[in-house]
């Protein structure tokens, strides 16, 4: 494939792939609005192997007031010639600030293979929508389609190059009225063997008649396939009283102007070609080296991964077997928290050499007095340090009859504390920044898990603590677990719209949320009931089913990881070469961990000690109606300068009495 050296070896099978990017337009919809045009989006499904269920897999921005729509963005994914791979397109009006796709109006949906839209090449698989509730009615009834889908493939190249352009313009639209300066755009199309041209960035809309634009960033991959002498199309627009889109003027160009030209201008020409007054200056013009999140990784940059469960009373009564947080005696049927924790932890714990995993708490009344703390450690003790994620299971679920356990003394934590409420994020949220706030030349990058039940009940505090947080190494995973509502969850996750608060808009987008309530439901949603021996809807194979479903889990909730990762490093400069690899620390073994109390006592240095929970708020009695105070045990409230010295002899257990 093209930018791709496959090595051959023999005896071995390997699958041709190579990676398309879709480009989607519509045209002629339905007018779903009655005062004005409909907004639409476009929602890509896809149908996994050996699955009946439908899987959303991305979704485009959306475009107001228009029934022609060209959507900037694309659905980019791997292409395998010898396997069906079935897609779903679904076009909606968006009206409301949700993300719920019920609550908005289905314009049509249509459903192909990614190999007809590969086969129809640059002229694009062009096809009509059909209306859902039309279709469900009476589907054998010719009805009026409810529009056009264009869709267009092309093979992205393995390019590692991007385009850095800042555009303005001079004497550019047209008013009426001296008070109501134009508003305006541009876009920018790529052209294709067809001569046809397709969206590739479209900007925001700037006022006044010499405007500048932010500066925009695009991948040579998708830009021009990394041939600078390939066509690019700028067009500038001006938006109209009514809403619609009234084109200025153009001009062609292609990279390598581009960078001849500098800090110049490039005269636009009207669609009958000639020229008009107006001119689009360029003010920024480069060509960068794209980072991945392999290179950060290769040089150093240590991602440190930290828990934090929710232990509020919604989860159920832990001796009940219908709590989330139940134990059950069959070591193969793990409870929600303990497979989202195995999940998530088993795939990031290899990018942490110091394997130490701090875990927290929220939501429950702690010893020795009561009290509500919504931010605890897990241990009960003086650190929330577990080596490895076996010691974060077994700090969670410790109930064996063990005397020692990893490196650090550990006892049941649900056999010493009450599941209470409410359900907090913002001071865990808040404690992990602290400590993210000290890593900010790229070396560290950490990962929040926060695994709860219910529904947040401080989300002013932690939309605060988000936005806050949004320009630190930090990027924070929720896992929402047993069968509560999470729809208002969405409004953390920023995918479709940035999350704000008082009027201040994240840096970047670091919350993922994934409802994953426990393995049956979440493989009902992911890959869709199966049958035959060896399905994980069998009942007789739980283990199966379990470690299925936490690979299907962690591929879910660690995608975003590395573009979060990447984006904070561009966000800072921070380019692979300047990150430092500090030397990597001997790993303490299991074996060494399980230290006999029999033995020498031995004085072991903790590697990587990360400082406790510091009281952020004034210390006084915890209210527990109040979201905004942190409660800790008396022991967690001294800061440590430095990693201490710990005697195992001395975290052990005493010596029962002869």
């Amino acid at each position: 494939m093209e930018g791709q050296t496959e090595t051959f070896e023999g005896g071995t099978a390997l699958s041709p792939t190579s990676t398309v990017e879709i480009s989607i337009s519509c045209r002629d919809l339905a007018d779903k609005d009655l005062l004005s045009k409909s907004d639409p989006m476009c929602v890509v499904f896809h149908r996994p192997r050996r699955s009946t269920h439908w899987v959303e897999f991305m979704r485009t921005e959306v475009i107001d007031n228009n029934l022609n729509p060209d959507f900037v963005t694309k659905a980019i994914m791997d292409y395998h010639f010898e396997m069906q791979q079935n897609l779903r397109f679904e076009v909606y009006d968006i009206d409301k600030p949700t993300s719920k796709l019920m609550e908005h109006d289905s314009i049509g949906y249509m459903e192909c293979t990614l190999a007809q839209i590969v086969s129809a090449g640059a002229l694009g698989y062009t096809t009509s929508l059909v209306d859902m509730e039309t279709y469900e009615d009476s589907p054998s009834k010719s009805v009026k389609s409810p529009g056009m889908i264009i869709l267009i493939a092309e093979e992205l190249s393995a390019l590692k190059d991007e385009m850095h352009l800042t555009l303005g313009a001079t004497s550019i639209g047209s008013s009426s009225f001296i008070c109501f300066p134009p508003k305006t755009f541009y876009t920018i199309s790529k052209s294709l063997d067809t001569g046809k041209y397709v969206l590739v960035h479209r900007s925001e809309r700037k006022r006044g008649r010499n405007p500048e634009w932010t500066p925009v960033v695009l991948p040579l991959s998708s830009l021009c396939a990394g041939d600078k002498e390939r066509k690019l199309k700028i067009e500038c627009f001006q938006e109209t009283f009514t809403g619609s889109e009234k084109s200025i003027g153009f001009c062609i160009t292609n990279l390598n102007k581009l960078a001849a030209i500098g800090n110049g201008g490039l005269r636009l020409s009207a669609s009958d070609g000639r020229d008009i007054r107006s001119t689009l200056m360029i003010h920024q013009f480069k060509i960068a080296k794209i980072y991945t999140f392999v290179d950060y990784i290769q040089s150093g940059t240590q991602i440190h991964c930290c828990f934090s469960i929710d232990f509020t009373s919604s989860n159920g009564d832990p001796s009940e077997p219908s709590s989330l947080h139940h134990f059950s005696p069959q070591a193969n049927r793990p409870n929600p928290y303990e497979q989202a924790i195995q999940a998530v932890g088993n795939i990031i714990q290899d990018y942490d050499n110091t394997k130490m995993f701090p875990c927290y708490g929220f939501g429950a009344r702690i010893p020795p007095v009561g009290e509500v703390s919504h931010n605890f450690f897990v241990s009960l003790g003086k650190t929330p340090q577990c080596f490895g994620i076996h010691g974060v299971l077994e700090t969670y679920s410790y109930s064996s009859g063990k005397l020692y356990l990893y490196l650090f003394e550990r006892i049941n934590c649900i056999r010493q504390i009450q599941l209470y409420g409410p359900t907090n994020f913002a001071p865990v949220i808040r404690h992990v920044a602290e400590m993210a706030l000290e890593c900010k030349d790229g070396e560290e990058y950490y990962v929040l898990i926060i695994i709860t039940d219910g529904v947040i009940t401080d989300m002013p505090q932690t939309k605060e603590a988000i936005v806050a947080a949004s320009s630190l190494p930090l990027s924070i995973i929720i896992i929402g677990v047993g069968g509560a509502d999470f729809d208002a969850m969405e409004e953390l996750d920023g995918d479709s719209v940035r999350i704000s608060y008082n009027g201040r808009v994240a840096e970047r987008d670091i919350v993922q949320f994934v409802p994953y309530r426990d393995a049956y439901s979440w493989l009902a949603t992911t890959s869709g009931p199966t049958s035959g021996t060896g399905s994980w809807s069998n009942e007789n194979s739980p283990d199966f089913t379990n470690r299925f479903a936490q690979s299907q889990l962690a591929a879910e909730v660690l995608a975003e990881i590395p573009d979060q990762l990447t984006s904070f490093m561009k966000s800072k400069g921070i380019i692979p070469s300047i990150v430092s690899r500090a030397p990597s620390p001997v790993p303490v073994s299991e074996s060494q961990a399980n230290l006999r109390r029999e033995e020498n006592p031995a004085t072991i240095q903790v590697q990587h000690q990360l400082r406790p929970p510091t009281q952020v708020f004034p210390s006084k009695q915890q209210d527990p109606e109040d979201t905004n105070k942190i409660q800790m045990l008396p022991a967690d409230q001294e800061r440590q300068s430095s990693p201490p010295q710990i005697k195992v002899s001395d975290l052990l257990p005493p010596a029962p009495e002869a």
